[in-house]
């Protein structure tokens, strides 16, 4: 069975004040270290949910083998570009994989460990060090209640609601990702 990779890199960064998914990182940009990882993880369909700055992000970011999806609603928040996504999903896919676009530090070891764990739940969400944290994993039976969700934070409204929630272990603390000035900052300092 497969498993695709929801990568939402739509936001408009307003705290930031510029693309946030074009900030750069390793020689590249936050978008492409999130991409380069949802592609070495070897999830055979990532779909890239893009809206805020999409033009640029398109110009800028290696989007090789991804299915882009825009969603003119990004304002209204995550959810909205999840449902944009999850419309892209090839049927055969079992299950998707919740990725960040402004959170380059997740591995690909933490995308495996999380499918695999995961895998025959509803929900699963990493259990780091320091909480719970992205990337999720959303089982096929979740897919009309993930279209169903409005805002920017409503996927952890189905963690914590009563669905079958794996939590898988994963060492170290949760990685960063970038809202602020201070975030990207700090994710440098912590690549250093």
């Amino acid at each position: 069975m497969s498993v695709a990779a929801l990568v939402l890199a739509a936001g408009g960064s307003r705290r930031l004040g510029q693309p946030k998914q074009l900030l750069a990182y390793r020689g590249a940009t936050l978008l492409d270290a999130t991409l380069a990882t949802a592609r070495a993880a070897g999830l055979p369909q990532v779909v890239v949910a893009l809206g805020g700055a999409a033009d640029a992000v398109q110009e800028t970011v290696d989007l090789t083998g991804t299915d882009i999806v825009l969603n003119p609603e990004f304002g209204d928040g995550c959810a909205t570009s999840i449902r944009t996504a999850l419309a892209r999903v090839e049927e055969e896919a079992e299950g998707v994989v919740l990725l960040l676009g402004d959170q380059p530090g997740v591995t690909v070891d933490t995308i495996e460990v999380l499918v695999s764990g995961a895998r025959g739940h509803a929900v699963g969400v990493c259990a780091y060090d320091d909480g719970l944290g992205h990337p999720l994993w959303f089982d096929r039976s979740m897919f009309e209640t993930l279209a169903g969700l409005h805002g920017d934070k409503a996927v952890w409204t189905l963690v914590d609601a009563d669905h079958d929630v794996a939590r898988i272990r994963v060492e170290g603390d949760t990685p960063r990702d970038v809202d602020t000035w201070d975030d990207y900052h700090a994710l440098l300092e912590d690549d250093r």
